[in-house]
């Protein structure tokens, strides 16, 4: 049977470059970035409201913090955010020695370490890296050579890391030791014809599938511990740009979505929701 078709949440605004959303559990909300808009938004599927709030420049990237509040990454680092007192001085610096790069997608490994590449303003070839800050914020590049950091995510059994770096059209996974927080063995996970799109964003479900957003494939494509493709789920819009799951079950899959490509596509930049036949792997929150 055909999977049901994703649709935009009403009363949720579009987004230029919707990202990062992550499922806020004890408030019942989704949380995304607009990037270029500087905006956080955090969404209550229930009540189909919103509160978008202005953070005052570009924001790539927002993780939750296990003692409340949340990091929001910037083109400079990462700022302590909370609902009452807003945005903070900056915490970590990040690339400080290279002024023309920018945070971008970000996610908390099992043991509550914040992981969070960059990218060139200019998408220049390996001028970017994938970083590890610990919650002493201690921050330690782990990747280099990389071009536009993208989706992460870890298996359920917390030994296998997922990562793309968009412009390799693959996702790439690592042996992964949580104790530590080392990298292992590297092996390409799935590779991508160019007619599907390029990977983006990324999450992870509790039977251990993971959901790549495609950027330029107008779909989410979901694919088995093994690799295998199970299936694709299809959005009337271009860009695709990542996905998490919430809702009072953990099993809404909220695909975030870009504006740009055919013009005609009036729903770019909005938050969908799709009915998944599984929940979502638990959030861990940044332990710092």
């Amino acid at each position: 049977m055909r999977p049901p078709a994703p649709a935009p949440v009403a009363g949720w605004p579009a987004s230029q470059l919707a990202e990062g959303p992550v499922w806020d559990a004890g408030a019942g909300q989704l949380v995304w970035v607009d990037i270029p808009g500087g905006m956080l938004h955090r969404g209550d599927p229930v009540r189909d409201e919103c509160i978008c709030s202005d953070v005052g420049a570009p924001v790539s990237v927002a993780v939750p913090r296990r003692d409340g509040g949340w990091l929001l990454g910037r083109d400079d680092g990462l700022y302590r955010w909370d609902a009452d007192s807003g945005l903070g001085e900056r915490w970590v610096a990040i690339e400080p020695e290279r002024p023309g790069s920018r945070l971008n997608d970000g996610a908390c490994d099992p043991a509550g370490r914040l992981w969070v590449g960059t990218m060139a303003a200019d998408d220049a070839p390996g001028e970017a890296g994938l970083y590890r800050v610990d919650p002493e914020g201690d921050v330690r590049r782990m990747l280099d050579g990389v071009t536009i950091s993208n989706g992460l995510g870890w298996s359920t059994d917390g030994t296998r890391f997922y990562y793309v770096d968009t412009p390799t059209g693959r996702v790439e996974t690592f042996a992964f030791d949580a104790a530590d927080g080392e990298l292992g063995a590297r092996e390409t996970f799935v590779t991508f014809a160019p007619d599907e799109g390029s990977p983006d964003g990324l999450a992870v479900d509790a039977e251990g599938a993971i959901w790549v957003a495609m950027w330029g494939g107008g779909s989410v494509r979901r694919y088995t511990a093994d690799g295998e493709l199970e299936r694709v789920v299809e959005l009337p819009v271009e860009n695709v740009t990542s996905c998490a799951f919430g809702g009072q079950d953990g099993r809404t899959l909220f695909i975030t979505t870009a504006q740009g490509g055919d013009a005609s596509m009036a729903a770019a930049g909005r938050v969908f929701a799709y009915d998944a036949p599984v929940a979502g792997a638990p959030v861990t929150p940044f332990a710092g």
